[in-house]
């Protein structure tokens, strides 16, 4: 009897963890890999162009849940996903992530008795502001294997009182699949196509990226950072490929930047890994940039006041800045100086991450044939 794992995706920040882990289930014939899409992010250019380009085979079932409210996102998952589950009826449900579609399935899979794998579990912000915080909050606390990416997780973990047997330092999916698609994403014509290369030889360049609401979702606070960013874009270009929903409140508000800070649409993973691997100094709201820079040793300024991953500060090459513009200027002048921070790549995150975590699932005793289900029979 095969060991039937059914394994979530939502928005496009879930694709590269659930890649790597889809290709090593797929490795063993003793698991039945099944794929769910909620339909979270259904644009192309955040969703489909991924699948394509990192080989992830289309989804099994796609929920289809589109965009909405906190609410009515995580409702339409919660309602969706049920049936899915009892049709199913798996060994395992993973979810990687923060998103509403990861707290939604784990709700919906632990109410039918459903053992949960949390992938990315125990990062904190300790910002309760942030969605993204209670989602992880939740889920920990719903999930029977926290598969972490890192020490300070698992003291998280335990001060909100879960079982160290439950716990397992595993190392970081993201950057299995950075080590996987970095020769590929190095021969992207992305350089020529943003004049970014003199010949073979790369120019200077930063990478930009906003998307968080407290970033982008007042024009004050937009055009106060695209200011400070600005000042960096007088000397070295800058790349900003633009969420759809930035570009919206940029055009309705009718805000200008510098020639060279280039506003670009989303682009997919190679052209965006190639990007990163070769930039001067990334400015960034993102959680998994903070990561993917600290593995390729690029400088990283994290436009935010607290960050989940404290790790790419303390080891990496991330530094938090916060948005004040002033602190942003003259971090970024520092690293265009050559004062760049230097950093180290943290234990475990060497590209063998899912195998640790598939490891795990097979050998649990719980799981597969030998658990008895509380699933009703359909």
């Amino acid at each position: 009897m095969r060991l039937k794992i059914i394994n979530i995706v939502g928005a496009r920040p879930n694709l590269p963890k659930i890649a790597p882990l889809i290709r090593e289930m797929q490795r063993h014939p003793e698991i039945d890999p099944i794929l769910v899409h909620t339909g979270q992010h259904y644009d192309a250019s955040l969703s489909d162009i991924f699948f394509r380009q990192m080989g992830i085979p289309p989804p099994h079932v796609n929920l289809e849940v589109g965009s909405g409210s906190h609410a009515v996102q995580t409702a339409e998952v919660l309602k969706r996903i049920e049936p899915v589950l009892l049709e199913h009826q798996p060994d395992v449900v993973l979810v990687v992530g923060d998103v509403n579609s990861t707290i939604a399935v784990s709700l919906a899979a632990v109410k039918l008795g459903i053992p949960i794998a949390h992938v990315e579990a125990g990062l904190r912000s300790f910002d309760r502001s942030m969605p993204e915080e209670i989602n992880r909050i939740l889920t920990d606390a719903l999930a029977d294997y926290l598969f972490v990416t890192e020490e300070d997780a698992i003291q998280h973990l335990l001060k909100e009182g879960r079982p160290r047997e439950s716990i397992y330092l595993v190392g970081n999916v993201m950057i299995d699949s950075l080590r996987h698609f970095l020769p590929i994403a190095q021969k992207s014509p992305i350089g020529e196509d943003l004049a970014l290369k003199n010949g073979a030889d790369w120019l200077r360049f930063g990478v930009l990226t906003l998307h968080r609401p407290s970033n982008v979702d007042t024009t004050e606070k937009l055009a106060e950072l695209l200011g400070a960013i600005d000042s960096i874009a007088a000397q070295i270009p800058v790349i900003f490929p633009v969420h759809p929903r930035t570009q919206q409140r940029l055009t309705q508000a009718g805000i200008k930047t510098h020639p060279q800070l280039k506003l670009i649409p989303p682009v997919g993973y190679l052209d965006f890994l190639c990007l990163l691997s070769k930039a001067t100094l990334v400015l960034t709201d993102s959680g998994g940039i903070q990561e993917e820079t600290t593995a390729l040793g690029v400088p990283c300024l994290t436009l935010r006041e607290n960050t989940e991953r404290p790790i790419t500060i303390s080891e990496g090459t991330n530094l938090l800045i916060g948005t004040d513009p002033a602190k942003i200027t003259a971090a970024a002048q520092a690293i265009l100086a050559g004062k760049g921070k230097p950093g180290r790549i943290p234990p475990f995150w060497d590209g063998h991450a899912a195998e640790r975590i598939v490891e795990v699932l097979l050998k649990n005793p719980t799981l597969g044939p030998h658990r008895k289900s509380t699933l009703p029979v359909t």
